[in-house]
């Protein structure tokens, strides 16, 4: 369904303020909601909320909540073009080292070598390309942040073909929750989970965001790994906050080079630290904690 984020401007104090009357207003739609500074020395700030299919209801209870605070408030529309998340997630199958971990298809079976953790994939799902540079970032930095933190549980959050929580999975062997926007994409992750042996460690679900009743019986979570896009990563870091765990981290990706610092200062605003960024092929992996 075609996603559409309504943008407000004001200053910080003022941003600070839409930022909570729409976060008590919207808690029950489920809806992402951002903060991002656009301007420090001009004082310019913007509020986004995403929302999936029509707008005007949202539009009208938003004006409705703000018109005594916020008089005459511009509500600006930005329409945000669809992704195929599956084909993203399974960009291709030829054989993609990253850390211990070796992603094949069926047929490439015998390209492993002795201490390589495998994951398999069909190729047919695959559309034959090699892999994108965010998926085997994200694969070498959790192999970093698994080694170094042990965590007890995690969320693969936009996951496609479930090959990162398959990863995280064989990695640590600990329970994972993977969801998607796209049921077809739950579908494919189920079968990959299915094929790769983990299926006792790993649950999925279709879910937009953190829309999710598992989501609320699994938080907080030691690790969430999120691969989708760097404006909808800025939207969800609010929620990203309240589902990490104290301690724990999130890997993000998804993200050109060139909007890594504004997805890490969305990210600063909700009390994370940045650890490390990864670069590969105009793409960065980026590992915070809270």
């Amino acid at each position: 369904m075609p996603q559409t984020r309504l943008i407000m401007t004001a200053g910080k104090a003022g941003a600070e303020r839409i930022f909570a009357t729409l976060e008590a207003l919207l808690e029950e739609d489920g809806l992402p909601i951002a903060v991002v500074e656009i301007d420090e020395a001009a004082d310019i700030h913007e509020v986004s909320v995403y929302v999936e299919g029509e707008t005007g209801p949202f539009e009208r209870r938003i004006r409705e909540a703000l018109e005594e605070t916020f008089p005459g408030l511009e509500i600006a529309t930005e329409p945000i073009p669809d992704v195929d998340w599956v084909a993203m997630s399974l960009e291709g199958l030829k054989p993609v080292r990253a850390g211990r971990f070796l992603v094949h298809g069926s047929h490439d079976r015998a390209a492993h070598r002795p201490g390589d953790m495998t994951i398999e994939i069909d190729a047919g799902q695959a559309f034959g390309t090699g892999h994108h540079g965010t998926t085997a970032g994200c694969l070498e930095m959790i192999e970093q942040v698994v080694r170094r933190e042990h965590p007890a549980n995690a969320l693969d959050l936009g996951t496609g073909s479930a090959v990162l929580a398959i990863a995280m999975a064989k990695r640590a062997r600990m329970p994972v929750v993977a969801t998607d926007i796209d049921p077809v994409a739950v579908a494919v992750a189920r079968a990959n989970v299915r094929l790769n042996g983990v299926a006792n460690q790993v649950q999925c679900f279709t879910a937009t965001g953190f829309a999710h009743l598992a989501l609320k019986r699994g938080r907080p979570f030691d690790l969430i790994v999120a691969n989708i896009l760097a404006r909808p990563l800025m939207a969800l870091a609010p929620q990203m906050a309240r589902h990490v765990a104290a301690g724990g981290s999130a890997i993000l990706s998804g993200i050109l080079d060139s909007q890594r610092d504004q997805v890490i200062a969305a990210y600063r605003n909700q009390g994370f630290r940045h650890i490390r960024t990864l670069h590969r092929e105009g793409w960065v992996t980026i590992h915070l904690k809270r």
